[in-house]
């Protein structure tokens, strides 16, 4: 099976009501990238396995990364020579911020360099793990398209959005061609 999409997890791993979860049951050809530790992550393995996954999945993969993924995402575009169609950037963790895992290793400084490929962040103005100022500035240093969310908090499963339509929809809008089920398109375009 092709993969087109890879899915990211934070740390600790996304639960069965997560929307990445959710999404890797509903659309085709969707993986998710494993860790070897989902609660002591350390950058360098993370982003290993990053580009373990889409140099198996090739060039039209995009990636969908949540909290802590997101800066492993940052760190691999600045050393990988592989190519993606893109990646939507969900919920980034700010390492400067009050609750950044004191278990996480090697995730400062975070790149601050252009992506070489298409991205949208997605933030929110609630979110404990990073402020709606360092989204954007995220954003802006990787070039990404900003969505603000609004009081969504760390968009993860207690954010309850379910399967998370509107975020299919951007992840939709980075590849052009996905192949969401009709029943969940249809509550796309609604």
């Amino acid at each position: 099976m092709e993969i087109k999409v890879l899915t990211a997890p934070g740390l600790g791993n996304s639960g069965p009501a997560h929307w990445q979860t959710l999404w890797e049951q509903l659309v085709p050809a969707t993986k998710r990238i494993e860790q070897s530790s989902w609660d002591a992550p350390v950058c360098t393995a993370w982003v290993m396995h990053i580009e373990r996954e889409v140099a198996a999945a090739g060039p039209g993969v995009v990636i969908a990364a949540h909290s802590l993924a997101c800066l492993a995402v940052a760190h691999w575009a600045q050393q990988t020579k592989r190519t993606i169609a893109g990646a939507l950037l969900v919920a980034p963790a700010d390492p400067h911020g009050s609750h950044f895992p004191k278990t996480a290793a090697g995730f400062e400084p975070v790149p601050n360099a252009r992506l070489p490929f298409r991205s949208i962040l997605v933030g929110s103005t609630n979110d404990e793990y990073c402020t709606l100022d360092r989204a954007t500035y995220f954003a802006a240093s990787w070039g990404s398209r900003f969505i603000n969310l609004g009081a969504a908090g760390h968009i993860n499963a207690d954010s309850k959005l379910g399967e998370w339509h509107n975020g299919l929809q951007l992840l939709q809008d980075l590849t052009g061609k996905l192949a969401i089920p009709e029943t969940i398109n249809t509550k796309i375009n609604q």
